[in-house]
C-alpha cells in the first residue's frame, strides 16, 4: 500500500519545466532591495481618501510636486538615488524609495533621514522569506483527515469570504483553483510573470475547489481569493518579499474589502508594515501569520499584536508554543503550478490551514459579534486546534463536535 501511495505521488509531481527568471538575477534583485531606504513624507489632510485604491496617479498636483522636490533635495543631501514613490492614503503618507550607495549602511542612512523635520519617518527596506518547502517523499498525511473537513463543510464552506493571499504568484488556471480568484494584482516588478510554487500551494490549501473530480479540497472551498503577488520565487526553495511590495499588497487588501489576510512569511519588525496591520485589525480583518521558530517571538508578522501566529503541529505531542497556535503543516497535499499536486511542509502551510478555518468561521459569524482572534480557537489537550469545536463556537451548532467525538484520535494516542 505504501509503495502504491509513493508511486501515485511521483506521478502527480511530473510536469514540464516553465520559464522563470534566472536565480542569479532574482538573488541580485533581493540584494538590491536590501540596499534601499523608504522615506515617508506626510500627506496634506485633503489628500486622504479611504475609498481610493493604490494608483500610480493618486495625488497628482502641486502638493505631490512639492513632496517630490523635498524628496529629491533629501536624496541629494544624503548622496542617495531617488527610485520611485508610492502614496499610502490609509496612513496619510507618501513613500519614496531611495537607493543607498554600497559604501553606506541603510540603517544609518534611515536614522539620519528621520532626524530631518520634513520627514515623517525613514526606514531600511526589509527582506522577508516564506516559511516551508515541498518534499514528495514524506508519507501522505492529508490535513482533511486531521480536521475532518467533511464535517466542517456541513456547517460552512467559506462562501463569499474574501481571503487575501499575500504571496508569490498564484496559478489561477490550476484545475483546483479555476474560478476561485476574485481579484489578482502584481506588486513585483522585474521577476517574470509566471505562476509560482509557494503562492499556488498556499492558495490551494485555503480554497481548492470541491467536488470537481480532481485533486484536493480546500479548507474553505467556497471562499474567494485575492491573489496579491508581493513575493517572487528565487529558487525552488526560496521565495522573497520586501517591505515595499508587502506594504502595497496590504494596502490593496485593506481597500478591497478582504475579510482575512494570509501572510505565510517571516522577517524582522517593520514600522510601515506594523502600521498597515494596525489599520487592517481595526477594520475587523483577521490577519494570519506564519510563526518562525528561529526568530524572536516568531518574527514578523507573527509577533504583531492581534495577528494569529501559526506554527506546525508535530506528531509528537508537542506542547503549544507561547504566542502561537499549532495547525497541520507537515506533509500537506496541495496545488502547484502546471496542474500539479505535491506534498509541502512548513509554517507557511499551517498558516494557510488556519486562514481557511477562519474563513469558515467568518461565514457563520454573527454581524455584531466580536472580531475573530486567537481567543476564538478551541484546542485539543495536546495543543493542536480542535477545528470542529472552533467552528461550533461561532456557528452555534454542536453537530460537528458530536460527529468528530466518536472518531477523533489524537496523534499521540495509543491503542
Amino acid at each position: 500500500m505504501k509503495g502504491l501511495l509513493v508511486a501515485l505521488l511521483l506521478a502527480l509531481v511530473v510536469a514540464q519545466p516553465i520559464a522563470r527568471a534566472a536565480p542569479g538575477e532574482q538573488i541580485a534583485a533581493s540584494a538590491a532591495a536590501s540596499q534601499q531606504v523608504l522615506l515617508l513624507l506626510r500627506l496634506p489632510p485633503e489628500h486622504f481618501r479611504p475609498e481610493n485604491a493604490y494608483s500610480g496617479g493618486y495625488g497628482d498636483g502641486p502638493a505631490l510636486g512639492a513632496r517630490r522636490r523635498v524628496a529629491a533635495a533629501l536624496a541629494r543631501e544624503h548622496g542617495l538615488t531617488l527610485v520611485t514613490n508610492w502614496v499610502l492614503p490609509l496612513l496619510g503618507v507618501d513613500c519614496f524609495v531611495m537607493t543607498v550607495p554600497d559604501d553606506q549602511q541603510p540603517e544609518r542612512v534611515a536614522q539620519a533621514l528621520s532626524q530631518d523635520p520634513r520627514v515623517e519617518w525613514a526606514q531600511p527596506t526589509n527582506v522577508y522569506r516564506t516559511r516551508g518547502h515541498g518534499d514528495p517523499l514524506y508519507p501522505l498525511q492529508p490535513s482533511a483527515q486531521a480536521w475532518h473537513l467533511l464535517d466542517l463543510h456541513e456547517i460552512a464552506t467559506g462562501r463569499e469570504i474574501r481571503v487575501a493571499v499575500v504571496d508569490s504568484r498564484v496559478d489561477e488556471h490550476h484545475p483546483d483553483l479555476e474560478g476561485q480568484v476574485a481579484l489578482r494584482e502584481n506588486f513585483v516588478d522585474g521577476h517574470g510573470n509566471v505562476p509560482e510554487d509557494h503562492g499556488t500551494a498556499v492558495a490551494g490549501i485555503i480554497a481548492a475547489r470541491a467536488d470537481n473530480g480532481v485533486g484536493i479540497v480546500g479548507v474553505a472551498p467556497n471562499s474567494r481569493l485575492l491573489a496579491l503577488r508581493a513575493c517572487w520565487q528565487e529558487s525552488s526553495q526560496a521565495t522573497v518579499c520586501t517591505t515595499l511590495s508587502l506594504a502595497m499588497a496590504l494596502h490593496f487588501a485593506i481597500t478591497h474589502d478582504a475579510d482575512i489576510i494570509n501572510l505565510s512569511l517571516s522577517g524582522p519588525p517593520d514600522r510601515l508594515l506594523d502600521r498597515l496591520l494596525d489599520v487592517a485589525l481595526s477594520r475587523r480583518i483577521s490577519v494570519i501569520g506564519a510563526f518562525d521558530r528561529h526568530l524572536a517571538d516568531g518574527g514578523f508578522p507573527a509577533s504583531h499584536a492581534g495577528v494569529v501566529a501559526v506554527a506546525v503541529a508535530e506528531d509528537t505531542g508537542e506542547p503549544a508554543l507561547a504566542g502561537a497556535v499549532l495547525a497541520p503543516g507537515r506533509d500537506v497535499l496541495t496545488t502547484l503550478p502546471d496542474a500539479r499536486w505535491n506534498l509541502v511542509s512548513g509554517s507557511s502551510y499551517a498558516a494557510a490551514n488556519v486562514s481557511g478555518l477562519f474563513a469558515l468561521m467568518r461565514e457563520r459569524l454573527p454581524a455584531h459579534a466580536a472580531p475573530l482572534s486567537m481567543a476564538s480557537i478551541a484546542y485539543f489537550p495536546g495543543g493542536g486546534i480542535d477545528a470542529c469545536a472552533t467552528l461550533a463556537r461561532v456557528a452555534g451548532d454542536a453537530a460537528c463536535v458530536r460527529t468528530v467525538t466518536r472518531s477523533t484520535k489524537l496523534p499521540n494516542d495509543r491503542q
